[in-house]
């Protein structure tokens, strides 16, 4: 199977265009459909349904896809071990993140990213929800946890440390909290999981945050959404402090039970799947936000 074939069919597939991937590659729409004819006669199966109207994966394409992508993956690890040039450098990296953290930290560094790397395209799904990294087929994803998924392999970006906060406004009317039992009278803005979290003193003690026992007429499942209903004073949420800090410094939102802490390490990971070959773009993305992001001290306690 000739590299370029399996290229064109991953770009087709991914937007589901023919005609728009052999543009990218410089190819005639004739010339594209005709080398996806070809490879698919060379493997004996339909990889892609075309009708007049769209173009969609087949089964047999979908099985097929991630398969094609390891092998471009492959051929590009290759080619930069043997000094291939500007390898690294080109292509599309598929990378998921957290539609908050991207908003706010990953979106201001694109226009140096793009100056510095011209020929990489980064195709960016963003979103708060929880994704799977490996039936996305992204090349890397940003994630807020312990890495306990035997799958994925990783780079830590830095430290995310989460804390309770509430605006002035909110704890001038309902008053400040200084022990995680007085919690259970103040209004909580909440993620769609409402299990309940342990607070553990800097002197060893532990309490329990249980969402159950307050009042949650808020829940959300952005950082961005919770973070401005935080703000306007709604009621008492958890944090994560890359998601506050400038809150914080302004004076927009307090740190309220600054002696307490969840009792958890989370952090944020570059992670990809195990099976993958860490390629050079995937390689040049992870230092780049590493340098520019990687352990910030403003997001650590």
């Amino acid at each position: 199977m000739e590299t370029d074939h399996l290229r064109l069919f991953v770009m087709a597939a991914e937007r589901l265009n023919i005609s728009a991937a052999g543009r990218e590659l410089g190819l005639a729409p004739a010339v594209a459909s005709a080398r996806l004819a070809k490879l698919e006669t060379e493997l004996g199966v339909e990889l892609l349904r075309r009708t007049t109207r769209k173009v969609s994966l087949s089964l047999e394409g979908a099985d097929f896809l991630p398969y094609a992508r390891e092998i471009l993956a492959q051929s590009e690890a290759a080619q930069a071990a043997l000094g291939g040039k500007d390898v690294g450098a080109q292509g599309t990296l598929r990378f998921a993140a957290p539609s908050s953290f991207a908003q706010l930290h990953i979106m201001p560094l694109l226009p140096e990213f793009q100056t510095l790397f011209p020929d990489l395209t980064l195709d960016l799904r963003l979103s708060d929800t929880s994704f799977d990294a490996i039936e996305g087929s992204f090349d890397l994803a940003l994630r807020s946890a312990p890495l306990a998924d035997s799958s994925l392999k990783g780079r830590k970006l830095s430290d995310d440390t989460r804390v309770l906060c509430a605006s002035p406004s909110y704890l001038e009317t309902h008053g400040t909290p200084t022990h995680p039992s007085d919690l259970s009278n103040q209004r909580f803005i909440a993620w769609s999981n409402l299990e309940p979290r342990e607070l553990l003193s800097t002197e060893g003690e532990i309490a329990k945050l249980d969402p159950q026992t307050m009042t949650c007429r808020t829940i959300v499942d952005d950082g961005d959404a919770q973070r401005e209903a935080t703000v306007s004073g709604i009621g008492v949420s958890i944090s994560s402090l890359w998601n506050i800090e400038h809150e914080i410094a302004a004076g927009r939102l307090v740190h309220i039970l600054p002696d307490w802490s969840l009792n958890e390490r989370t952090l944020l990971w570059l992670v990809y799947p195990r099976s993958n070959v860490l390629t050079p773009k995937t390689r040049i993305f992870i230092d780049f936000l590493i340098k520019r992001l990687g352990n910030r001290s403003a997001w650590s306690i």
